[in-house]
């Protein structure tokens, strides 16, 4: 919000998410829309701290660019969403503004005008009462009303958003009239044909029929967000929108596990300044460096510019090397690697863990053999950074850490008019890493059943598929992803009850990775991240010891769905619709909170995982 207006505070990890650029945020009195990059008020020294994680913003140059999104030859930053420390300013206080949206109104007082019907004023921004911060409205009759946002504007599947011109909706095209407008409702069912838009001239409106195609014209490219529209404009149709509803905005958010480069004190000081540095092209660059910034001349203090330059060059090598890999593939390899020790245990490293002895967590029992190792992460970085959005739709997010879904989900909107830099949170936090055998898992492929089983999970994809524009770039997860999802979720919920953690602030990290020969390497991270340091007080480490039998716990649950057999007989061949994209699965079983799956609760399968009372021979894991 401006200076002058009422400040609303919002957590760093809301505006990676939830409330990011283009949200919109339901006020006492009111409704906004979070301001893009370009109003985001971020001079005060010590407001925002750059974030330093070169494998993102490798990954999100190359698309962007790519993608036209960033200029060509741009380069891209990386910085957390500014914070007022509430110190006294001269000029505009750290903050992003916001900017009313809707500007259309309804009054709070119902009239009652018969048959079971109400009515309420129709108004706009301008028309509200200026005294009072335009909470209220004065009527025809003098008296004065609180008002409210309406609930409904028009948006395209490329992000724009506007309000709807409800005389044009209601009059159609051509036919102007100034009579006043009102929101009539019949009945509480909420039904969309019981609330219609009436004018004073008789002409009225259905919710139902308002959401027929093309019934608000086409879009303009209206981007509030933004000081002004989409400079090549926009030939989508506008579409009906709930401002309130799941799907008026779905973040693009890119995450990545930091991995440790760092071999001694100087790579570690070096890497924390590499932004600076990486521009130097020799060691007089590095010595120009030091005098601009304080905090480089007294880090690298004792430390020659010929070494300097030198450990540049190193770091830079090393991570053009995982530059070559996508972000899985090379989480995957390093904690996969069955190294005892990973990383490096100081206070500042990004990466601390240890490969398990298979009786530390008790994978003696033969029931355990598909999971071939574990790692106890007891350190852990997670960057996540923000480069988009979507409505309507969510867009496809990386499954086995390729960039293809990444190409195609950066075709939602821009953040700002001129891309510089991206918000981005780092948080820390722990994790159990858990490699499945690669044996196992192909002798279980093999099976007819299990066959039988993926081929009805891909009939159902490919039903879904059938439907989408865009998703002809989209592959299938195939069978082990619907498994480990399941397994995954299945494993956090058993968790949560012995760690002391919320369900809610575990997340998951699924690895599957696949060969050209159809086997593949897979694993399964479950960790809890948070700012500071809360992340790393060793709750999720506790229940190591413990991990066999919370495991067993977990299967057992799986067998029986209090929603069965209904949950344990659905067929993903018989929807259209999200439901194609799961076995059984439901809310009794296996859907978490969305903030804690990669996924949005899609690609589940228990019987994949246990004998179910439809399925019993497509199982990983015996019956007990």
């Amino acid at each position: 919000m401006k200076s002058s207006s009422k400040r609303v505070h919002l957590r760093q990890s809301q505006l990676i998410t939830t409330f990011g650029p283009g949200a919109m945020v339901d006020l006492p009195t009111r409704s906004v829309i979070i301001g893009g990059l370009d109003l985001w008020h971020m001079r005060e020294r010590g407001s925002w701290q750059a974030i330093q994680e070169p494998r993102a913003l490798s990954i999100l140059e190359k698309v962007l660019s790519e993608n036209g999104r960033l200029k060509e030859g741009a380069h891209l930053s990386l910085r957390s969403p500014p914070v007022d420390w509430g110190r006294q300013t001269f000029g505009e206080p750290p903050g992003i503004e916001a900017k009313i949206f809707p500007a259309w109104f309804v009054t709070r007082d119902a009239a009652d005008v018969g048959g079971g019907a109400r009515r309420r004023r129709l108004v706009r921004w301008r028309d509200l009462n200026p005294k009072g911060g335009r909470a209220d409205f004065t009527g025809d009759d003098g008296k004065r009303t609180p008002v409210t946002p309406i609930r409904f504007v028009a948006g395209c599947k490329k992000g724009h958003i506007q309000d709807v011109d409800w005389s044009f909706a209601v009059h159609g095209a051509g036919k102007k009239c100034t009579e006043a407008l009102w929101l009539e409702e019949r009945g509480t069912s909420g039904d969309p044909r019981s609330t219609r838009i009436v004018c004073g001239c008789g002409s009225a409106l259905s919710l139902h029929d308002a959401q027929a195609p093309g019934r608000f014209g086409k879009c303009r490219g209206a981007r509030p967000w933004l000081d002004g529209r989409e400079p090549e404009g926009c030939t989508e149709d506008l579409r009906f929108l709930t401002r309130t509803a799941t799907n008026a905005y779905f973040p693009q958010v890119l995450t990545v596990i930091s991995l440790p480069s760092a071999e001694d004190e100087l790579t570690r000081l070096v890497e924390a300044h590499l932004s600076i540095l990486a521009r130097a092209a020799d060691p007089a660059g590095i010595g120009m460096a030091r005098s601009f910034n304080d905090a480089v001349r007294a880090a690298l203090e004792g430390y020659s510019d010929d070494d300097v330059f030198a450990r540049v060059q190193q770091l830079q090598a090393v991570q053009r090397q995982n530059l070559e890999k996508a972000p899985k593939v090379a989480e995957f390899e390093l904690l996969a690697s069955d190294l005892p020790v990973i990383g490096a245990n100081t206070p500042d490293s990004k990466l601390f863990a240890e490969t398990l002895p298979r009786g530390a967590w008790g994978g003696e029992d033969p029931r355990l053999a598909p999971i071939a190792s574990v790692v106890a992460v007891h350190r852990l970085r997670e960057v996540a950074c923000l480069y988009g959005f979507t409505r309507f739709e969510a867009a496809p997010t990386s499954i086995d850490g390729d960039l293809e879904e990444l190409y195609l989900a950066v075709e939602g909107a821009a953040l700002a008019s001129e891309l510089e830099w991206l918000p981005a949170i780092e948080q820390l936090g722990e994790g159990i890493f858990l490699r499945f055998d690669e044996a196992a898992l192909t002798d279980w492929l093999a099976r007819d059943e299990v066959k039988h089983r993926v081929a009805d999970l891909s009939a159902g994809y490919q039903g879904w598929r059938a439907h989408q524009p865009q998703a002809d770039r989209l592959r299938f997860p195939n069978g082990p992803y619907y498994m480990m999802h399941a397994f995954s979720h299945a494993l956090m919920n058993e968790i949560a009850l012995e760690c002391g953690y919320p369900s809610t602030a575990l997340k998951e990290r699924i690895y599957p990775l696949y060969d050209e020969a159809g086997g593949g390497r897979f694993g399964l991270l479950i960790y809890t991240a948070t700012a500071g340091s809360q992340g790393t007080l060793g709750g999720l480490l506790a229940v190591l010891p413990r991990l066999s039998s919370i495991i067993n716990a977990a299967l057992d649950k799986l067998a029986l769905c209090s929603s069965d057999p209904i949950c344990a007989e659905h067929r993903p061949p018989s929807q259209t619709d999200e439901r194609a994209l799961a076995g059984a699965a439901c809310h009794s079983c296996l859907l978490v909170a969305e903030t804690s799956c990669e996924q949005r609760n899609l690609y589940l399968d228990r019987a994949l995982v246990v004998p179910s009372i439809a399925v019993e021979g497509a199982a990983l894991f015996e019956q007990r």
